[in-house]
This record gives structure tokens, C-alpha cells and sequence, in this order.
């Protein structure tokens, strides 16, 4: 029975290994904090922040709007210092979108462009601000 379940329905069957009730060595926690409270998801080593809100349908308005063609800036995240370190610089293309952000801070990034690493494990915090704007309507 597993095996015909793997033949005709494999998309079902990742989605089972990769829920929250299932824990890999590549897995790590992200919290999301907002204005409404903790949101709290598990991503792979590989996967940016928009993966993350996405795969796990976090309920984040707006966020990546541009589905990470770093268009807008919707997905503006505050990091942790130490995360932040960690990571390679912003790109010219993100600092503009960056500019264009409310509650810039000077651990922001765009979570389109934070990708987990091996560093993340097991857990990662990071703070979504308050307000969103889409840079594409500006």
C-alpha cells in the first residue's frame, strides 16, 4: 500500500515528510515575531524566509509579494545581531528595496534573500515589522 501511495501520489507524500510532525537532521525552527504574537514554522538548510512562510502557509499579508524577484520590499524581516553577521552582504538590488522599507533598522534584510544555513541550527528568531509596503505600487 505504501508503495502505490509513493507511485501516485508523491507530492502528498513529501508534504507528509516535510509537516512539522516530522523532524530531519536539515530542519530548523523559525519563529516569526509580530505585532499578533509568535508564528512559528520549520524550514530546510536551503530554504530562504519566503520559502518558510510559504511552505507552511504562515499567515504573513503581503508577504513576498514579488514571489522573491526582489521587487518589493514585503518581506522585510529584523534579524538577530549574530544572524545577521553571518550573512553575506545585501546585494545593490536589495539595499534599494531595503530603502524603500518602513522600520528599517540596521539588521534588516529581505527574507526572499536570507537562506537557512547550517549556522541557523535549531533555531532561528526573526522580527517582522508592523508595517508592509509593496515597492512595485510606489
Amino acid at each position: 500500500m505504501l508503495q502505490r501511495l509513493l507511485h501516485h501520489s508523491p507530492r502528498l507524500f513529501r508534504q507528509l515528510l516535510s509537516s512539522r510532525h516530522y523532524s530531519s537532521p536539515s530542519q530548523i525552527a523559525v519563529t516569526f515575531k509580530t505585532r499578533n504574537g509568535d508564528l512559528k514554522a520549520t524550514g530546510e538548510i536551503g530554504d530562504s524566509l519566503l520559502d518558510v512562510v510559504i511552505n507552511n502557509d504562515v499567515p504573513l499579508d503581503g508577504f513576498g509579494a514579488c514571489e522573491g524577484t526582489v521587487a518589493c520590499c514585503t518581506c522585510h524581516v529584523i534579524l538577530d545581531p549574530n544572524h545577521f553577521k553571518r550573512l553575506a552582504e545585501p546585494s545593490e538590488e536589495e539595499m534599494d528595496m531595503l530603502d524603500l522599507a518602513p522600520g528599517l533598522d540596521d539588521y534588516s534584510r529581505l527574507g526572499c534573500q536570507v537562506v537557512l544555513t547550517k549556522a541557523d541550527k535549531p533555531e532561528i528568531t526573526v522580527v517582522v515589522p508592523d508595517e508592509t509596503r509593496d515597492a512595485r505600487t510606489l
